[in-house]
């Protein structure tokens, strides 16, 4: 590292050490919540069935791959989070270990890519709630998810605590909707629907790949708990304990939910419901014909997309604030409330942000371009991790190398027009911290 680098580095550092902090307040069951809170959502209601668009019955091979870079991932944010428990994530672990630039690139690819899975959680909402509620059957579907969002702003302008209670009630519904729906749909299942899985379409398909890159963003909330390290208490036992306690929960649920939806349905009926409606699961429900199933899973999809935007809406406005703390974003979004606990300014900036993604409109799209974001940012996680010095590091390099390689690898086998894209979004994110890098000086 050349020393105009290390000399920047020093400068922040000694910025962000003389601004106000957020208080910790969080312990290991709140911090798994908040973590499952951000990954039940959009992930297990709406991705599943566009991965089985993608790779058909193999979507349930592809659910444990993707859990094993999350898992690799994972254990690379744990031991970051750990050493340098603040808020912001990869995006002040890249300021820390790599080099400014690589920082702002992480933390600009994670606003982007968060903001998406945001959005795309906002859109099945409102999807979800129009099966419900008959009389919003006429309210189209984006300003309803505008409108969601902009309530669920307000809610984390509360403070940290009040989130963290409505999440402990939302991520309980949640997967009480889905163990039931694994528990009653188990009996259904069909072998046929397995069928394709070794053939074109299935496991030697270059959907298959695309699959895994997309489901690999569903486990992705995990990053919500590294974010917020800045808030829980004993970080480096605490948050590490916290991811690897998220992960396995979620790969449990995830695969046992593609099973039965895909055995029950068949992946190209799983698919058209997700297109079609955008609540493939409320259809795997009636298809199973219990009383009251499909409200069952309309109830839990509603509120799992809830938690989504909820800890995204959280997550992003710590990300805002630590990079307006080092002059990434402008200066005003690092102001907080008189108690400690609330990053105001950054809240509603993400609040408009995530609300004019909304307007795209497309779920899959939007989906699709969260996950090259996402695997971008944690490829910069990875590379931080590798920078660890043995008295720092608490598991092997040889996970974060995997990590790294299996991000690379997934990004760009979305499809060319998203990663296309992605590559333009970045651009304009660098010659952006170019700017401002002057403007701070």
């Amino acid at each position: 590292m050349n020393s105009s680098n290390v000399t920047e580095k020093l400068s922040t550092e000694q910025q962000i050490s003389g601004q106000p902090k957020l208080k910790r307040q969080i312990g290991v069951f709140n911090a798994t919540l908040l973590g499952l809170g951000s990954i039940l959502g959009t992930g297990v209601f709406v991705s599943i069935g566009i991965s089985a668009g993608v790779a058909g019955p193999a979507v349930v091979l592809a659910i444990p791959l993707a859990a094993l870079v999350a898992l690799f991932n994972g254990m690379s944010s744990a031991q970051l989070a750990a050493n340098h428990p603040v808020s912001g994530g990869t995006y002040e672990y890249g300021y820390k270990w790599l080099t400014p630039a690589l920082g702002f690139t992480a933390g600009w690819m994670f606003l982007v890519a968060k903001s998406a899975s945001a959005a795309t959680a906002a859109l099945g909402f409102a999807s979800y709630s129009k099966s419900l509620f008959p009389g919003l059957s006429s309210v189209p579907t984006v300003p309803l998810a505008i409108g969601t969002v902009a309530a669920l702003t307000g809610l984390v302008l509360l403070g940290i605590r009040r989130t963290s209670l409505v999440n402990t009630l939302i991520v309980s519904v949640t997967v009480g909707s889905l163990l039931w729906l694994i528990l009653f749909g188990l009996p259904h299942v069909e072998r046929k629907n397995f069928a394709s899985v070794g053939v074109d379409g299935g496991l030697f398909s270059v959907g298959f790949v695309e699959s895994i890159a997309l489901m690999f963003v569903a486990y992705t909330g995990y990053g919500r708990i590294a974010t917020l390290g800045e808030e829980i208490h004993d970080p480096r036992r605490n948050i590490p304990v916290s991811i690897l306690t998220t992960l396995a929960v979620t790969v449990l649920l995830y695969v046992g939910i593609a099973f039965v939806a895909v055995g029950v349905l068949g992946s190209r009926e799983l698919a058209e419901a997700t297109s079609s409606s955008g609540t493939p699961l409320v259809q795997v429900a009636k298809s199973i014909q219990l009383s009251g199933g499909a409200m069952v899973l309309q109830v839990g999809a509603i509120t799992a997309m809830l938690g989504v935007l909820l800890n995204l809406i959280l997550g992003l406005s710590r990300v805002v604030l630590a990079m307006g703390r080092r002059g990434d974003l402008f200066q005003i979004t690092t102001k907080i409330d008189k108690s400690g606990e609330t990053p105001y300014v950054a809240i509603v900036a993400v609040g408009i942000f995530v609300g004019l993604i909304c307007l795209l409109g497309d779920l899959k799209l939007v989906w699709s371009f969260s996950a090259f974001t996402v695997l971008i940012y944690y490829s910069i996680t990875n590379l931080c991790a590798l920078r660890l010095s043995k008295e720092e590091r608490l598991y092997s390099g040889l996970i974060s190398i995997a990590g790294l390689c299996s991000c690379l690898f997934l990004a760009f086998w979305v499809e060319p027009i998203v990663w296309q894209f992605g590559i333009v979004i970045l651009l304009a994110g660098l010659f952006w911290h170019a700017i401002a890098r002057k403007f701070h000086r």
